[in-house]
């Protein structure tokens, strides 16, 4: 008899001897899972060294010098230099003037035969002016600054003697709001993010003859206006939006079949912009196409698919066509001066509905870029053109952070030294951000450089807020200069920049309080000129020209002014996050990120939690900031309130100055209780406090409060937008779900504790004759000893198979939903869809008593994975589940570990358990073929419906990521996700299931087993 027993003891003994190793093994892989993840996550900080500049406003503003009523002699009869005239009589109509002066012009003085230029020296006396220079570029500045004194109330005479020497050359400025029709309409919704301008839309039409003739009037009339304006404070460049649009690409043969009404647009869109780039050059100002890279038709995509098998934009030959196009157009408009060329944005967020002229994120690659660069450059050199680069790029890799990266830079650009090549970068370490260091990409190369910046700062609300950031250009500028001798220019934004119907409708010079973004541009050019000046008063003369001549208002503006930067810095941002350098998924968040982007107020766990982790050991100070930046707006609006309305030019200014006090006096108290919740509820996650608790409940009540008030005061005002609260709500409701989630996972454990015990108990004991004990006893035998799974069922009773598939299933739904709060129905559709399918599958392949085999085996391993997940649950419910996991590298790694070693021990068990009736071959059949199943099919819904579609829903019912990121690029743009991952992943899953099948059907039974066939029950 013992001879007979040892075999089957041995046996047992060395299989769970084989178990112990495979879990081993299991928990390793695990672990190794995790410390890729961790990796992969990347969440690292270090201290950021931001740039210097502190906000003054000049200690005495002194009273205006009326100037004299002046008549310029000898300016000639160009255009350029009559409108420079006009732009001086303007100033002098409206301001008193003080006896009479001649400005007499001389061309071609002591600076001839120098480059035309726009230098100058002002000369002989108070009432007899003379502005010496080599050319009309000289002549026309010297005129304007004439004019800018006059409206600034500065002397005009104080300069004589002194040459005028602009030392940055090249000054660009974009579009501004030409040709956008300022529509209340529009931005009503407030929920609008598409970055297109739509300038000109009301000139376009659809159909033949493709242009609004009276429309096109208008815009140009606007354009005109734009124009002398942006002359007069300094630019002498400017970008245009488009350049497929103007290309018939006739020298390419195929692109544009005849009879292609794309060709009849390009040509009917030169002739009507044609004359807006000749009135440019007119006026002495560089005209650049600002358009992405790669800029399509569907005709033209077409062809270079066809002919390249893709868009390969390493091809010389994808790019030969582009420089064709260049060619067709320089020769027809003669006026325009070369491209602006961007790679890192494209997509349907710039896109315009019923336009079939768009952008793809194509040039991602170092060497897609120095193809594109060597062709674009040649063609430039030959036609006397030149190409500006932006190194502005959103992605992952050297491309995607060249725009930070000095490494990334010189991988991209290095070597790379065409004259014709102008490289643009934008002055912050990132984007137009506060906090962020100096762009130190600006301080390499041996190309040519221009600095960019941005006057109506997208993410400091849109230009609705006062922004002074003269002390802060002022320092870029002297530190880049002294560093890089190649720096050559600027290039501001006047108006571009983010989503345009978003936020409040600002559009330059034609609606909202415009003139608050209007300083820094201000500020962008005249430092361009002079690095040197000072910007308090450049901000000074910026408001006397606009609201006051009265010394004391003029004083009140600019101490306000003085003060704005520490509200946008105290209240936009967290400090001690924002200080940081922070990097994660191989991308460097900006300093802002809790309100990600723009007006969004985001709710997601992973930006929040971090943000607390970063900031945990200096909470106070991170909280108080927003007191802080309460109390400069009042202190701001204070200054401007007591001036006297009567020394306003126009009351309305000064209505629309208190106005934007007003808002973003509630704008940042409703941040600053926003701020108090998201990191009293972080901290009550981390520390499991009781005083946590109640100060996130506080705070949470004090936020609710102020949302209700802020939406009530600006929802529907489209000059001060409400902010977009929705993430935001998305994330209150999901936190105030977590302590009861918490509670019902931590019942959920001792069911699911008591489950597992009565197995155990059931295995060695008489508790097996108890009603469903012989179910536990069966999940618990099969989960842990597989291979006794068929025998562990032997003997159940209907009820215990009730038991055995209701208990792990219920079990499974309760805790999935209790993960997501109640709240993602597409997280469970598609988890417990893969799920059903996987085990669908193999009911189908083994019925009988073999089936409840497979039911007791995946069952009991649901339960210890959902005991695992509820445990992780049971401290503070979901939002401490995902706190640990984007925080604490130690408890995610051990989590990781576990769930990674249990779910593939789900296969090896179900495979093991059903070894034991068809072998080893044939078992693994049928778990591929289960796991391909439950791949393919959950995968195929999602590819059907579209993969940023369904990854956009489970985002905004999870909360994990920010929900502005579908808004903007895209999620699965933005993580640099192929759109094609849901049907390779279907595809995947196809395979693997045909292979399952194919070792389960196809071969040899195992010998000696008469129930080896599958379908046998």
């Amino acid at each position: 008899m013992r001879a007979k027993t040892a075999v089957p003891e041995k046996s047992a003994r060395v299989r769970g001897i084989l178990a112990l190793i495979v879990v081993i093994v299991l928990l390793a892989a695990g672990a190794g899972v995790g410390l890729v993840v961790g990796d992969a996550l990347g969440i690292r900080a270090q201290p950021a060294e931001r740039m210097g500049g502190e906000s003054r406003a000049v200690e005495t503003v002194t009273a205006s010098v009326p100037p004299p009523r002046i008549t310029v002699l000898g300016y000639g009869g160009t255009e350029r230099m009559r409108v420079a005239v006009d732009e001086l009589d303007a100033a002098l109509s409206g301001v008193e003037t003080k006896g009479s002066a001649t400005l007499t012009i001389a061309m071609g003085g002591p600076l001839a035969g120098e480059i035309d230029d726009d230098t100058y020296v002002l000369t002989g006396t108070p009432d007899a002016l003379r502005i010496e220079t080599s050319g009309e570029a000289g002549a026309a500045r010297g005129i304007y600054d004439i004019a800018s004194a006059i409206r600034q109330g500065k002397a005009i005479a104080a300069g004589i003697g002194t040459p005028v020497t602009s030392r940055l050359p090249f000054r660009m400025v974009d579009l501004g709001a030409v040709g956008v029709a300022a529509d209340p309409a529009e931005w009503l919704p407030g929920t609008d993010y598409s970055h297109a301008s739509k300038a000109f839309a009301d000139v376009f039409l659809a159909e033949a003859p493709y242009i609004d003739e009276e429309a096109l009037a208008a815009a140009y009339d606007d354009y005109d206006g734009y124009l002398r304006r942006v002359i007069a404070d300094g630019y002498n460049a400017i970008s245009f939006p488009g350049f497929v649009e103007f290309v018939t690409f006739d020298e390419v043969d195929g692109v544009y079949a005849d009879g292609d009404a794309h060709v009849d647009k390009a040509l009917a869109l030169r002739e009507a912009f044609g004359p807006f780039w000749d009135r440019a050059e007119e006026l002495g100002m560089k005209v650049f196409l600002r358009t992405d890279m790669l800029t399509l038709t569907s005709p033209l995509e077409d062809y270079l698919t066809d002919r390249l098998g893709a868009l390969d934009t390493t091809s010389p030959e994808l790019w030969n066509v582009y420089t064709a196009g260049l060619d067709e157009l320089y020769a027809a408009e003669p006026a325009l001066d070369g491209v602006l060329i961007r790679i890192g944005e494209a997509g349907r967020v710039y896109d315009v509905e019923g336009w079939d002229y768009y952008s793809a994120l194509a040039v991602t690659t170092p060497e897609a870029v120095r193809a594109m660069l060597t062709a674009l450059t040649g063609q430039a050199e030959e036609s006397g053109r030149e190409v500006i680069f932006r190194t502005w790029s959103v992605g992952v890799g050297a491309v995607g952070d060249m725009h930070t990266n000095a490494a990334s830079y010189e991988a991209v650009l290095g070597g790379i030294d065409s004259p014709a090549l102008i490289v643009s970068t934008k002055y912050t370490l990132g984007d137009f951000y506060s906090w962020l260091p100096l762009n130190d990409t600006l301080q390499q190369g041996e190309q040519r450089r221009i600095v960019e910046f941005q006057s109506r700062r997208e993410f400091e609300n849109n230009g609705a807020f006062p922004n002074d950031l003269g002390a802060e250009y002022a320092w870029a500028l002297q530190e880049l200069l002294a560093s890089n001798e190649h720096i050559e220019g600027i290039w501001a934004w006047a108006q571009d920049g983010g989503p345009w119907r978003a936020g409040p409708m600002i559009l330059y010079d034609k609606a909202g309080f415009w003139q608050l973004a209007d300083l820094n541009s201000q500020l962008a050019v005249q430092l361009a000129r002079d690095p040197d000046a000072d910007p308090a008063e450049i901000t000074a003369g910026w408001a006397r020209e606009w609201f006051s001549d009265d010394p004391a208002t003029v004083q009140a503006i600019a101490e306000a002014m003085a003060l704005s930067r520490t509200a946008i810095e105290q209240g936009l941002y967290i400090p001690p996050f924002a200080e940081q350098r922070v990097s994660a998924i191989g991308l460097e968040p900006p300093p802002m990120m809790w309100i990600f982007e723009w007006d969004i107020l985001t709710g997601d766990s992973a930006v929040l939690d971090v943000i607390y982790t970063i900031s945990r050991d200096r909470l106070d100070e991170a909280v108080q900031g927003g007191d802080v930046a309460s109390e400069a707006v009042a202190r701001m609006r204070t200054l401007i309130e007591r001036t006297d309305p009567s020394t306003w030019r126009d009351p309305g200014l000064r209505e629309a100055f208190l106005g934007s006090l007003d808002y973003e006096q509630d704008t940042l108290d409703l941040l600053g209780s926003y701020r108090a919740m998201i990191l009293h509820q972080a901290a009550w996650h981390d520390t499991l406090s009781a005083d946590s608790y109640a100060a996130w409940q506080t705070a949470r009540d004090a936020y609710t409060a102020q949302a209700a008030a802020h939406l009530a005061a600006y929802e529907g005002d489209v000059d001060h937008r409400a902010f977009n609260l929705t993430a935001a709500e998305l994330g209150v409701e999901r936190g105030d779900h977590d302590l009861a989630m918490a509670w019902i996972a931590r019942v959920l454990m001792v069911l699911t504790a008591t489950w597992v015990l009565i197995g155990i108990l059931s295995a060695r004991t008489r508790l097996v004759r108890r009603p469903g004990a012989m179910a536990a006893r069966a999940t618990w035998v099969s989960s842990t000893r597989p291979w006794r799974a068929g025998e562990s069922t032997l003997g159940m009773l209907r009820a215990d198979h009730i038991l055995l598939v209701l208990v792990p299933g219920a079990l499974l739904v309760a805790t999935r939903a209790v993960q997501t709060s109640f709240l993602s129905w597409v997280h469970l559709a598609v988890t417990l869809g893969a799920w059903a399918v996987f085990v669908a599958l193999l009911l189908v392949l083994f019925r009988g008593r073999w089936g409840w085999a497979v039911l007791a085996t995946i069952g009991g391993v649901v339960v210890l994975r959902c005991a695992l997940v509820l445990a992780a649950l049971s401290f503070s419910g979901p939002g401490g589940y995902w706190f640990a996991f984007w925080t604490d590298p130690v408890r995610r790694s051990l989590y990781i570990a576990l769930a990674f070693a249990l779910f593939v021990w789900l296969f090896v068990a179900v495979g093991w358990a059903l070894a034991a009736r068809i072998g080893a071959r044939r078992a693994t059949g049928a778990v591929l073929a289960a796991i391909g199943a439950g791949l393919a099919v959950p995968a195929a819904v999602v590819a059907m419906v579209g993969l940023e579609r369904a990854l956009t829903a489970w985002n905004d019912q999870m909360g994990l990521l920010p929900w502005g990121l579908s808004r903007i690029l895209g999620i699965t743009v933005y993580l640099d996700i192929p759109s094609s991952t849901a049907w390779v992943a279907a595809g995947i899953g196809a395979v693997i299931a045909a292979l399952g099948l194919g070792l389960l059907f196809i071969g040899r039974r195992v010998p000696g087993r008469r129930d080896a066939v599958p379908s046998s029950g």
